[in-house]
């Protein structure tokens, strides 16, 4: 078990200045598997100043050097990955196989896909008489959630390194395990002393420290719009980059001329991934009116093969979901779907037969949703479903756009052409036609109130840059 207790500044493990302790539960078990410090200003202050003074000659390095670095650190990563996989299991519940392929896969996707950008990012260009250079931003605050904890931390430490930036990372407190094992990482692979900081704590204390500090001069935050918001404001006063991945309500378009048995059957299974906890997953299905009973039972269909139980098991497809204010708020709002008259087609509230402890929710989903419904408008971040019907394409691409967030979007149809026609109407910052492979280099990121910036590949690295024009040298 890697150790929560302490925290990583300055290239060394260190006590907290301060002496509280939470404790670090299982949601599959309702225990607790370890404890985790909650640090205060004075362990960032602590951190900011290590990472400042570590900028003077990380930002110095080349991009040939910063890749190596890079490397070292993926090699470290693969060596340790089944270790990020338990820790992921017993901090947010995935399912043992889930956790170790995709959830700790996805690490080694995005620091891989770094370091090829990396090598072709243009650090520095001449326009004739002018010379364009892209700097490292500074020391960056980095504030990432449990969700998809590795993901998260991975697609904003790799960016950060390879600008040359120096860095304070605060992950969620509710799943440090992962963020532990990754520092471990980092000291394996010969980090230098101040480029990477770890401390640990909750958002009104850590958070808001980072947030508004002084020698911070980027803040990439991954997290709920209200967090978001917060931060936004913390950081105002000293006029420093935020960039903000935050909440989704995303749009499944399924067109008249799709296959309405796969489509239907993937836009279940994605909706239910990860347990449901993914804030780009398709959340509002949108079918033609006439298709709504063949939809139906497709969905229930869909729904029955998601197998909820022990992350332990290898037949378990969906584990709980990560924590317990997460559970309530999943189960007021299949409770207000109910109450509000939406057709519950498959689950309801409470847990699946035979699960009596952990935080299990039964896939659930509702048809007949209108999109004034609460389900339809709110973020439920659990395995839940809404059906929505529409007359014609125009009103489906109405739906979809209805909301305040924007960051991912779906369209299934036999005609690519027509997709892709429709996608361009959207407004979310990635949209899907057709269920394609996900990809680190595509960008991500949101329109309206699911954030600001973007993430992978050379979308991210650019966040991290400043611009300079050098003119006449």
């Amino acid at each position: 078990m890697v150790d929560t207790t302490r925290f990583y500044i300055d290239g060394k493990w260190v006590q907290p200045q301060g002496s509280r302790l939470i404790d670090v539960i299982n949601p599959a078990t309702e225990e607790a598997v370890t404890q985790v410090a909650l640090g205060t200003s004075a362990d960032v202050d602590l951190a900011v100043a290590a990472a400042r003074k570590a900028f003077e000659s990380f930002s110095r390095t080349t991009p040939a050097e910063r890749i190596d670095l890079l490397s070292a650190i993926l090699a470290a990563y693969q060596r340790r990955i089944e270790e990020f996989g338990d820790a992921i299991r017993q901090e947010m519940g995935a399912p043992q196989g889930f956790a170790c392929q995709v959830q700790a896969g996805i690490g080694v996707a995005h620091l891989a896909q770094t370091i090829e950008t990396a090598r072709s990012f243009p650090f520095e260009e001449d326009r004739g008489a002018q010379r364009i250079l892209r700097e490292p931003v500074g020391v960056v605050g980095l504030i990432t959630p449990w969700n998809w904890p590795i993901n998260q931390i991975t697609c904003k430490v790799g960016p950060a390194i390879a600008a040359g930036c120096t860095m304070v990372l605060k992950p969620s407190e509710l799943a440090p395990l992962s963020a532990a094992l990754f520092t471990e990482v980092i000291h394996e692979a010969g980090v230098p002393a101040g480029v990477f900081n770890l401390v640990h704590g909750d958002g009104p204390e850590v958070g808001q420290a980072i947030s508004a500090h002084p020698h911070i001069d980027m803040v990439s935050f991954t997290g709920s719009t209200r967090a978001g918001i917060a931060v936004a404001k913390m950081a105002a006063d000293t006029v420093k980059r935020v960039t903000q991945e935050l909440g989704g309500k995303s749009p499944n378009i399924i067109l008249a001329d799709a296959d309405l048995a796969k489509a239907v059957s993937r836009g279940v299974e994605r909706c239910f991934g990860n347990t449901g906890q993914s804030c780009n997953a398709p959340t509002r299905m949108l079918v033609p009116e006439v298709l709504y009973e063949q939809v139906a039972e497709l969905a229930k269909q869909a729904a029955a093969k998601a197998v909820v139980g022990d992350p332990l098991d290898p037949a378990t497809t969906h584990g709980p979901v990560s924590n317990a204010n997460q559970f309530r708020k999943i189960q007021s709002l299949i409770e207000t779907g109910i109450a509000e008259g939406a057709e519950l087609l498959v689950g309801g509230p409470g847990r699946p037969e035979g699960l009596e402890r952990g935080y299990f929710v039964r896939p659930t989903i509702f048809g007949r949703v209108t999109p004034d419904m609460t389900i339809a408008r709110e973020e439920i971040f659990g395995p839940v479903l809404s059906i929505i019907t529409y007359r014609d394409e125009e009103e489906a691409i109405r739906i979809a756009n209805d909301t305040v967030y924007g960051l991912a979007g779906y369209v299934q149809t036999g005609d690519p052409a027509h997709g892709a026609a429709v996608a361009r109407r959207l407004r979310a910052g990635t949209i899907y036609v057709n269920d394609p492979p996900w990809s680190p280099a595509v960008p991500f990121g949101g329109y309206g109130q699911s954030g600001n910036g973007r993430e992978y590949a050379e979308f991210g690295l650019a966040e991290f840059v400043e611009i300079k024009g050098v003119v006449g040298a």
